[in-house]
């Protein structure tokens, strides 16, 4: 029987949750501190920019613009290293989830003594907002290429879409039903922890758990075996 995505994966989904997590906080520091805009959910970017271009105060088209062209070098790099080590899952995933921690890593070091409430005068910005938006980038294309059912780490539009979907008031039988609500409690639990960093001023902190997140993510799914899926 031909393997579907997301049997057999053993920790990979738990490493997933695990990364959901880090959206939360990356998106705290990205909106809170960074000047209103995101670099892990591209959606919300873009209509940031579409705000910013309407001339909404408070919005930035070139932070934006940033955002999202740096998200998509990070894809590019994320998909290259998916064709790269095509015959090696684990050491696939280990070298994109070691790129995301060191680029996250190294943004949590730029942001040491990064002060929100000097946005407009702090250089350090832009390269912040291209640090966390090229590791999104490339997480998004190896988990879009993992293709594991409700983890998406990054969006939640269609997960929340399938609670209600397919759940007993829908007629439906709850799939997954765990899984989805502990990534819905994931990346809310990131944001929560991640806004409170921010707001006390450790935006560093919060950069560097997230790193560290995404590296205990990867170490918990390259350093144990996957299940074998059902033939």
């Amino acid at each position: 029987m031909p393997r579907n995505p997301g049997e057999g994966e053993g920790t990979l989904p738990a490493s997933l949750l695990v990364l959901t997590a880090t959206t939360g906080l990356i998106d705290a520091v990205s909106v809170l501190a960074l000047g209103r805009v995101f670099t892990a959910n591209m959606t919300g970017n873009i209509v940031f920019l579409g705000f910013a271009l309407a001339a909404v105060p408070g919005f930035s088209p070139s932070r934006s613009l940033l955002a999202l062209g740096a998200f998509l070098v990070g894809a590019v790099v994320g998909g290259r290293l998916g064709v790269r080590f095509a015959g090696s899952r684990r050491r696939w995933l280990l070298v994109a989830g070691l790129t995301e921690a060191l680029l996250l890593f190294a943004a949590g070091l730029f942001a040491v003594g990064f002060d929100a409430r000097a946005l407009a005068l702090d250089p350090r910005v832009n390269a912040l907002i291209a640090l966390t938006a090229v590791a999104m980038g490339v997480r998004n294309a190896t988990v879009r290429r993992l293709a594991v059912s409700d983890l998406t780490t990054t969006v939640l539009t269609l997960t929340l879409t399938g609670l209600g979907a397919d759940s007993s008031l829908a007629g439906g039988s709850n799939p997954r039903l765990a899984r989805r609500l502990a990534s819905v409690c994931a990346m809310l639990g990131g944001a929560v922890i991640g806004g409170l960093l921010v707001r006390s001023g450790a935006t560093a902190g919060a950069l560097g758990l997230a790193g560290l997140l995404a590296l205990v993510a990867t170490l918990l799914f390259v350093l144990r075996p996957e299940k074998p899926a059902p033939t």
